[in-house]
């Protein structure tokens, strides 16, 4: 199905993070994800340049959102899970535009008088 109302937050943190990534991203009204393992490869120098611990097992989360929440969860991993933070995540985005298999949520029903 054709669409532009949804977007793919990639999340990449040490190992270990994921879930917490979830959960910020819940708070700010992510439905669910997947949780992928992963090895990172970086150059000695390029992790001494940037300051950061060369981690090798990572996690990546995968979300696929509405674009309306889209940068509240962002902006909220970012602040959560930075890289200044022991998980040293870096988090983007990508449009969808096609999609099948999502279910809408559903209202909650009122009930009948």
């Amino acid at each position: 199905m054709k669409t532009n109302n949804y977007e793919v937050i990639f999340a990449i943190v040490n190992e270990g993070y994921a879930e917490d990534v979830m959960d910020v991203a819940r708070q700010q009204g992510a439905r669910g994800g997947t949780i992928l393992n992963a090895r990172g490869v970086a150059r000695e120098e390029a992790a001494a340049f940037f300051g950061i611990s060369l981690n090798i097992e990572k996690e990546i989360v995968m979300m696929v959102v509405p674009k309306e929440i889209k940068n509240d969860i962002l902006n909220a991993i970012y602040k959560e899970m930075g890289m200044a933070k022991k998980a040293q995540g870096i988090a983007f985005t990508l449009p969808v535009t096609d999609v099948a298999g999502l279910v809408k949520e559903e209202e909650p029903a009122t009930a009948e008088v």
